[in-house]
Order: C-alpha cells, then sequence, then structure tokens
C-alpha cells in the first residue's frame, strides 16, 4: 500500500472510530465502506475492515451484518490478490460479487497515487 492510499485508509477508520464513539452508526459505517474500497487488494487491511464492520453490527444488534461478514472476513484472506469487485463497499447488504461505482475522491487515491 503506498503512502497515500495508506494515510487514507487510516484516515477513514480513524473517522469511522470516532463517528462510532459518538453514536453515529450510519457515519461510521459509510467511513467503514470507504475504507472497504480502499483496502480490497490487502488481504489483511481489507479482513481488518470487514472485522470492524463486523464489530459495528455486533454493538447494533444487526444479526444480517454479522452473519454476512463472516464469510467475508475469510474471502477477504483468500481472493484479495486474486479478484476483487471494484468499488464494492463490503456491507452485508450489498452483493459481495457486485462490481460499484468508485467515489469520485478513491477513485483518485486508487488510479493516479502520488509519487
Amino acid at each position: 500500500m503506498n503512502s497515500e492510499l495508506k494515510e487514507c485508509y487510516r484516515t477513514e477508520l480513524a473517522a469511522a472510530e470516532r463517528a462510532e464513539i459518538s453514536g453515529n452508526f450510519h457515519t461510521a459505517f459509510s467511513h467503514l465502506e470507504r475504507a472497504h474500497i480502499l483496502s480490497q487488494r490487502f488481504a489483511l487491511a481489507h479482513a481488518l475492515t470487514h472485522l470492524r464492520m463486523l464489530r459495528l453490527g455486533w454493538r447494533l444488534r444487526d444479526k444480517r451484518e454479522v452473519w454476512g461478514q463472516i464469510p467475508r472476513i475469510l474471502a477477504a484472506l483468500v481472493f484479495s490478490r486474486i479478484w476483487i469487485p471494484v468499488g464494492n463497499t463490503g456491507r452485508a447488504r450489498v452483493s459481495a460479487f457486485a462490481p460499484m461505482a468508485l467515489p469520485e475522491d478513491l477513485a483518485q487515491v486508487l488510479t493516479h497515487p502520488k509519487r
């Protein structure tokens, strides 16, 4: 992960943590979704993002999110380097196989990294 990508990823995780602490769970999930998009090609970071989604789902007693994240964590560890659905937000409410449009700011980080 290049330094710009890593910084953006960590920024999204930190924002998710702040939102969760303040009780803004919708915003926390939004930041985790963005972190997911950034981390998809990096197995450990990708799995960590799904683990954070599972943890937040658990906190919210959202059975669908919890059960949906378990196979995604395992798949992230195995498939991150082989194939990913670009732009997929990683939530249990979307297909794990569906590519999605990249937010413009994340597309810039992913396709035109600063050197």
